[in-house]
């Protein structure tokens, strides 16, 4: 026993599964706010930072988001021809 912890008994199914909702509650709530939108800033390195695209934002230097840029349509194009290996998050 650990001085000054209160210990509980285990939760009755009723509380397993009200606990169980509010996970998912909040696990719904988490995954909806990644999906927010997508803004930029320059980085204290003087890169261009893309944010809400994922957990961490994406940092390009300027000649490395030019060169990414001007692939484009070759990026759509492998896209569209690897369709079926790519996978989406939900």
């Amino acid at each position: 026993m650990v001085p000054g912890y209160t210990y509980r008994c285990m939760a009755n199914d009723d509380e397993l599964r009200a606990e169980l909702e509010r996970l998912k509650a909040e696990n719904e709530a988490l995954r909806n706010k990644r999906s927010g939108p997508v803004s930029m800033k320059v980085s204290e390195k003087g890169g261009l930072s893309v944010y809400g695209l994922g957990r961490f934002p994406v940092t390009l230097y300027q000649e490395q988001w030019t060169k990414l840029l001007d692939m484009a349509e070759e990026i759509r194009t492998f896209i569209r021809e690897h369709q079926g290996q790519l996978k989406k998050r939900d």
